[in-house]
């Protein structure tokens, strides 16, 4: 049987990428494999890790382009060249237009630093500490063109204790992403999840 295989777009260090990367060698995605690294910085530490891994890379500068939709018709070349039946926003530091989000609606995935919709966009962690909430977390969600607005597929929640720093919340946060997104991406490769409009099921096999 052939693997499942989903791509990855990051830009920076690739801690989630890694993470999946990991997952998939210890047989915990479910089947997924990563194939394609897509990144828009070219010296980002994370297109070290993916060459390290044998995956192959897709760089692009976009100032080089004309417009998102360009450089985003060229990704979707690359995509459907390799099959990818999931793409994976791991730290991915562009919204995208249509070009992208039509082509793979229901099969595009982000993950984000907070219980959404609260504190959605950037330094979410600081967002939440500073508005002093007792309980922040991580969320799962299919991306739909806006700024993290798209239907929760899964979330797990952290506890902000009075003597947290920026520091240590984050660190409990990326602890709880590093297992919630492979078992997100694991459902997809096994065919559980199901989509109705902003309602999104997860069908327990052992059930």
């Amino acid at each position: 049987m052939s693997h499942y295989r989903i791509a990855v777009f990051a830009s920076g260090e690739g801690s989630n990428f890694q993470n999946l990367v990991n997952a998939s060698a210890n047989g915990a995605l479910g089947g997924a494999k990563v194939e394609l690294l897509v990144c828009d910085k070219p010296e980002a530490p994370v297109v070290k890790r993916a060459r390290d891994a044998g995956i192959k890379v897709h760089l692009f500068t976009p100032k080089s382009y004309t417009s998102r939709e360009e450089y985003e018709h060229e990704i979707v070349t690359q995509l459907e060249s390799l099959d990818i039946q999931l793409v994976v926003l791991a730290g991915y530091m562009r919204l995208l237009t249509s070009v992208i989000v039509d082509r793979y609606a229901g099969r595009l995935i982000n993950i984000h630093p907070s219980l959404l919709p609260a504190f959605p966009g950037t330094n979410a962690i600081g967002q939440a500490m500073e508005y002093g909430v007792k309980m922040t977390g991580a969320t799962v969600h299919l991306v739909d063109g806006g700024m993290d607005t798209g239907p929760v597929i899964a979330q797990r929640s952290v506890e902000i204790n009075v003597d947290d720093t920026l520091k240590s919340l984050t660190k409990a946060i990326h602890d709880i992403e590093e297992k919630l997104y492979p078992q997100v991406v694991s459902w997809f490769a096994q065919g559980q999840i199901v989509i109705e409009g902003r309602h999104i099921t997860r069908i327990d096999p052992n059930k």
